[in-house]
């Protein structure tokens, strides 16, 4: 798929395949139109069905989808409903040829009253904090990577539950050593289910300059509380994408996939990791030492106002080089931003470390930082269902073409 039909994928449509609380399927409602393409914007699905079939469904996961790849096209989804159709629902229902089967990595949120069981937990956190909800809890977003609820309180901003997969579990544990710091609060935490306040203002997909300059500021400082710290990171379980680990990991991944690789792509990699290990000396040299790495920094993953930003979404969270985070930080934003932003995450650098040399340590890192991505994708990958791969499954041949085509500059 082109850049340009990413950027601007076709409408979705959303068949429904309905289950009751016991996993029974009780047939498949036709597709309906759907006000946004993203595959996990789950949201606008819920609404479509109310409006639709007046019908309260709780979606519990994509079975099908028209197109190979994210986003737009028809998906079919499974969705739960609790209570007896609606007229108009139980009129147009109509019986479904397909079966469900078991998968041995299906999250639990994913389940037939799975989604219940992690809003029983949250009430549970709020009555024990005397907070009291506002309206019924409102379905965000589900798929492999995170469920998302929105919490409407009695008095005041809603509350956030997120429960994430086993390879982002580190990230409850992350926000929790992280409070003091510019992350959401937590109002509670327990595994997987992490129940959040909400953090108030705005995305920042559109950031002005200044405010891109804040978020590389916030993120350095924080970055700089963690230097000769990394055996406690460690310890929460995040990733170790130092040297000697994150040379091992590309190394495999190349060789795993190496039959979808072009022989150029191929012939690239090879050598990019066969110079890893002085590729890696290099950037020591340059003086900057490992801490900690956000891993998927960019200002989606910013919240608030000019003056008062969060940083949102730990879960790719690891150890490593603090340089990892600044290509995809540069990729996401206007070219016409990336000059002053790059020379001001270096200059904070040289400050947090006087006498180093991240100017020279950036472009060691560019094509290591590309086949981070695609190790990432791949561990995604590797931890979901089937049918969820999709989702990720070229970003992993994309990254690795990228790592190629940087190493070959």
């Amino acid at each position: 798929m082109s850049s340009d039909a990413r950027l601007s994928p076709p409408p979705r449509t959303a068949e429904l395949v309905l289950c009751g609380p016991s996993g029974v399927v009780l047939g498949r409602l036709p597709e309906v139109p759907v006000r946004t393409p993203w595959w996990p914007d789950i949201e606008a699905v819920v609404d479509a069905a109310r409006e639709a079939y007046s019908l309260e469904i709780v979606v519990l996961r994509m079975l099908d989808s028209e197109l190979p790849r994210p986003h737009g096209g028809r998906v079919t989804y499974l969705a739960e409903v609790a209570h007896r159709l609606p007229p108009g629902a139980a009129e147009a229902l109509e019986p479904w040829d397909g079966g469900l089967d078991e998968q041995p990595l299906r999250l639990p949120y994913a389940r037939p009253g799975g989604p219940a069981a992690d809003l029983a937990w949250a009430e549970s956190v709020l009555r024990t904090r005397r907070v009291e909800r506002a309206g019924p809890a409102v379905q965000v977003r589900s798929w492999n990577l995170s469920s998302i609820w929105r919490l409407p309180l009695v008095g005041g901003g809603p509350a956030w539950l997120k429960v994430v997969p086993p390879f982002f579990g580190h990230e409850g544990d992350m926000l929790r050593r992280l409070q003091a710091g510019p992350v959401p609060r937590l109002v509670g935490h327990d595994g997987p289910r992490i129940l959040m306040a909400d953090t108030g203002g705005d995305d920042q997909y559109d950031a002005p300059l200044p405010v891109l300059l804040r978020m590389v500021t916030t993120l350095v400082e924080l970055q700089a509380d963690w230097i000769g710290r990394e055996d406690e990171l460690l310890a929460m379980r995040l990733p170790d994408w130092r040297g000697p680990a994150l040379t091992a990991a590309i190394a495999e991944l190349v060789d795993r996939r190496r039959a979808e690789l072009s022989a150029g792509t191929a012939a690239a990699l090879d050598a990019l990791v066969a110079g890893l290990s002085a590729r890696f000396d290099a950037v020591r040299a340059c003086g900057l030492p490992d801490t900690l790495v956000h891993g998927d920094f960019h200002p989606g993953n910013v919240r608030g106002t000019a003056f008062r930003l969060t940083l949102l979404d730990w879960g790719d969270t690891g150890v490593g080089h603090p340089l990892l985070d600044l290509p995809a930080f540069l990729s996401a934003i206007d070219a016409g931003a990336v000059d002053a932003v790059r020379e001001h995450w270096l200059a904070a650098w040289r400050s947090v470390a006087p006498g180093s040399a991240p100017e020279d340590a950036a472009p060691l890192l560019a094509p290591v930082a590309a086949a981070r991505q695609a190790v990432i994708y791949q561990r995604f990958v590797d931890g979901i269902e089937p049918v969820e791969r999709r989702h990720h499954d070229a970003d992993v041949i994309e990254w690795l073409g990228r790592a190629a085509a940087i190493s070959r500059e």
